[in-house]
């Protein structure tokens, strides 16, 4: 996207939220508004027996969703760019993606967002399993119709730039419930699916092949890609606009303090992050590719 592209956007984005901020806020000045946002503070109540608190093991995940999301949003970008690979990689015809026919040509970012991809579905799998084991799928699963109307007060007042009152240690609020909701249970099997309709395993011909269209698959794949670069960009600016110390304590250190020491590790994942993003250049990837195929450029 060329440099005036980038600015238009970013001129209108910012007169579309500063024009949202002024609605938001004089509509809270309409009683019926206001009756209504004092009866639906923007939380609702969790099941009986919902844990309290953010475990260890969830800041690891946090942290491994970031790094590989980061990855994959940029290998994603740079497909979507339709530039020439730097390199190709061609699978060796063993082990099972043997079975799945005949060995295709990729360039190397692409075989770079597939490794990415399966790390970062192992990992949703890791969290899926302590989820339910540990009782967490409580705090982001709706359980009430109370949801809907407390998610859209909580959303007016973060429009109206008056945060809703809430303690994410104890419950979170109800945008945020819906919000993470939407992002593990529907955004990311979408991402998934699409992603495997995209890829080499997907066979190409069959029922399977005809049920699911592949431009369908790509619009959708690219739609979710959108969505997870809209969650982050919110999601990060309410962190560090709503407490950023106490946010960053209970999302990478597991407690409910003010300290420093979140903020460290959050300090560390960001360079790891960084590092993570300079390596990512085809004089380091081709090396690792040619471990599992033949590498041409």
């Amino acid at each position: 996207m060329k440099r005036k592209q980038v600015a238009g956007w970013s001129a209108v984005a910012l007169i579309s939220l500063t024009v949202i901020i002024l609605i938001a806020q004089w509509s809270r000045t309409i009683p019926e508004v206001a009756v209504f946002i004092s009866y639906y503070r923007g939380t609702t109540a969790l099941p009986e027996g919902a844990p309290v608190g953010l475990p260890a093991w969830l800041g690891w995940q946090h942290f491994l969703n970031m790094f590989f999301l980061l990855l994959i949003i940029r290998t994603g970008w740079i497909i979507r760019s339709k530039e020439r690979p730097p390199a190709f990689w061609t699978r060796n015809d063993e082990g099972f993606l043997k079975y799945t026919g005949p060995a295709q040509r990729m360039g190397i970012y692409h075989w770079f967002h597939l490794c990415l991809d399966f790390l970062w579905v192992l990992n949703g799998i890791v969290f899926m399993v302590l989820l339910f084991a540990t009782g967490q799928w409580m705090r982001i699963v709706p359980t009430s119709w109370d949801i809907f109307p407390n998610a859209a007060s909580a959303a007016l007042q973060y429009a109206s730039l008056r945060w809703p009152m809430e303690n994410a240690w104890v419950n979170y609020n109800s945008l945020q419930v819906l919000a993470y909701f939407v992002t593990v249970f529907i955004a990311a099997p979408i991402a998934i699916k699409t992603g495997l309709r995209l890829s080499p395993i997907w066979p190409k011909q069959g029922w399977l092949h005809r049920v699911f269209p592949e431009d369908l698959a790509r619009k959708l794949h690219v739609l979710v890609l959108f969505y997870f670069f809209i969650f982050i960009v919110a999601h990060v600016t309410l962190v560090f606009t709503t407490g950023a110390l106490r946010n960053l304590n209970m999302m990478f250190a597991a407690n409910d303090g003010t300290s420093w020491l979140g903020a460290g590790i959050f300090g560390l994942a960001v360079v790891v992050m960084v590092v993570g993003w300079l390596l990512a250049k085809p004089s380091i990837l081709k090396p690792i590719a040619r471990l599992s195929g033949k590498v041409q450029g």
